[in-house]
């Protein structure tokens, strides 16, 4: 068991996340929330065996057709199956949401703790860094790396993270910040304790909350960046389909065929509000200002 001591009071590190993790298990929306992205993620696992029909099947003749007993949530102009492409669809924007804001996360919290830690002239030059990629249009910075690097989904859900860190980087700097001159942190310092015991005893901790609420923000975020980028011909390419892209198709026949909008749009909205609430949840469970004692 993990234990620090401070100014005469020890603090058991393990307990911090137990309590966590108790808060959270008794917060009933985070706990509605989490279920319904785990349903969202097991269906996605296994689209290919609960699909209807593959991504891939139209039925030209068929073309849009309402809901009906065959096709559950109707088809598209090209008279394939929406139910079908929808669960397919939850494999790429679910993929493209995690793996883009996991690199977000990566970049942004380590430039923001060393930019707020350090501070002086390191910080300045970082953040300076940080003010001129803002002014940049990330468009131009996602077709240089395809012209060089060549179309691959991979890269796609790089570059869209390496675009979104900047936010990230300036909310943990600035929660850093605040906390480097908190009494516990210069406690720690006074005794002796190592600037990673340092980022990983006492400021990670603190900082947890913020970044997992705006991890649970930026996730549908980078699935409708996805879907603007699939439009300029930069993303996801036909037959493959993600729910950016299905939005996306629903609102050009909207009028006609309102179906092909409401479903992706409606199992988006719901997404979004798992996040949030799981978000907040997190955000409540992680903040050590709630610690039940």
């Amino acid at each position: 068991m993990v234990k620090s001591k401070i100014k005469g009071f020890i603090v058991n590190n393990n307990s911090l996340w137990s309590d966590a993790i108790y808060r959270l298990s008794r917060n009933k929306a985070a706990m509605f929330g989490g279920v319904i992205l785990i349903l969202l993620i097991i269906s996605a696992v296994l689209a290919p065996w609960i699909a209807p029909y593959s991504y891939s099947y139209q039925d030209l003749n068929l073309g849009a057709s309402p809901p009906s007993s065959e096709h559950l949530l109707g088809t598209d102009i090209l008279g394939r199956d929406l139910l079908s492409r929808i669960l397919y669809g939850a494999r790429i924007s679910l993929l493209v949401g995690f793996v883009a804001t996991g690199v977000a996360l990566i970049i942004g919290v380590s430039w923001g703790i060393i930019a707020g830690y350090i501070g002086g002239k390191v910080d300045s030059i970082m953040m300076r860094i940080v003010d001129v990629l803002y002014g940049l249009p990330f468009i131009i910075f996602i077709i240089l790396l395809m012209v060089i690097f060549g179309r691959n989904l991979w890269l796609l859900f790089g570059a869209i993270g390496a675009v979104e860190w900047l936010t990230m980087a300036r909310i943990v700097r600035a929660q850093v910040i605040g906390l480097k001159n908190q009494e516990f942190v210069m406690a720690a310092k006074a005794m002796g304790v190592s600037n990673i015991s340092m980022f990983r005893r006492h400021l990670l901790p603190n900082i947890l909350g913020p970044i997992a609420v705006y991890a649970t923000l930026t996730i549908p975020q980078v699935m409708l960046l996805e879907g603007f980028l699939s439009f300029l011909g930069l993303g996801i390419q036909p037959p493959m389909s993600s729910w950016g892209t299905l939005i996306k198709d629903g609102v050009e026949s909207m009028e006609e065929y309102g179906w092909l909008l409401i479903y992706p749009g409606v199992t988006f909205t719901i997404t979004l509000f798992a996040l949030n609430f799981f978000g907040d949840g997190l955000r409540d469970a992680l903040d050590p200002k709630t610690s039940d004692n």
